[in-house]
């Protein structure tokens, strides 16, 4: 049973990297099919997946086509019950997915201000107000998710998750702006980053290059750090 799915590019796509953790992190066999999200090609890449308009999609081994993260998830995890996506306890199940839901239709501002992009760290970024209101409610739902679970360090609910998944590419902007967080915090980020699979997907990224490239600032910046 083999899924195939259709991302966008890897460096700057932070919803088609929620798309590959969600199987690659746990294991689930599929094929990876990029599309030209930056260069153009985007519409017609997915007509075969009519209607899909966005990355990532997932075709099921059975045709079923799917859109948007949030359905990929629960379809994924209802069809893998052993696999572990979403946390066992029923507090921390349903607390995982009120963080992931969150995360899907919100934090606008962090989206806007601070593009994913897994090139390098910029420094010297000024995180605008409404970009430090999200990381506050970041820090918020993380401490509530550690409550919940009782895991004081590592993954949110002790276990590799979905919640972790979800909040990978808020991790990489973090990291990637150098934006202000406590110490907590930047651990748990580096620890999404250090993951396997994300190195991987970064490995992949930095091969292609771009003239222009997207979301470029004018600042310094310093090597990424994994």
């Amino acid at each position: 049973m083999t899924y195939d799915l259709y991302i966008g590019d890897r460096m700057f796509s932070s919803w088609s990297l929620r798309g590959k953790l969600m199987l690659a992190g746990f294991g689930l066999p599929h094929r990876t099919h990029e599309t030209g999200l930056y260069s153009g090609t985007l519409a017609h890449d997915l007509l075969p997946l009519h209607p899909a308009r966005l990355v990532p999609v997932l075709r099921c081994p059975d045709g079923t086509i799917i859109g948007e993260t949030m359905a990929i998830a629960e379809t994924l995890a209802e069809d893998n019950p052993a696999a572990g996506l979403w946390p066992d306890d029923r507090a921390a199940r349903a607390t995982a997915r009120w963080l992931c839901a969150e995360m899907s239709s919100g934090f606008q501002a962090l989206r806007d201000g601070c593009p994913m992009q897994m090139m390098h760290c910029h420094v010297g970024f000024n995180a605008t107000a409404p970009v430090r209101a999200d990381l506050a409610r970041l820090e918020t739902l993380w401490a509530h998710a550690r409550q919940v679970s009782g895991a004081s360090e590592g993954w949110l609910f002790g276990a590799y998750s979905l919640a972790d998944v979800f909040f990978t590419p808020v991790a990489a902007r973090i990291v990637g702006y150098d934006l202000p967080v406590s110490d907590g915090a930047r651990a748990y980020c580096t620890a999404l980053l250090a993951h396997e699979e994300v190195r991987e997907w970064r490995r992949l990224a930095v091969g292609v290059h771009y003239d222009p490239v997207p979301h470029a600032l004018n600042l310094p910046n310093r090597p990424w750090p994994l």
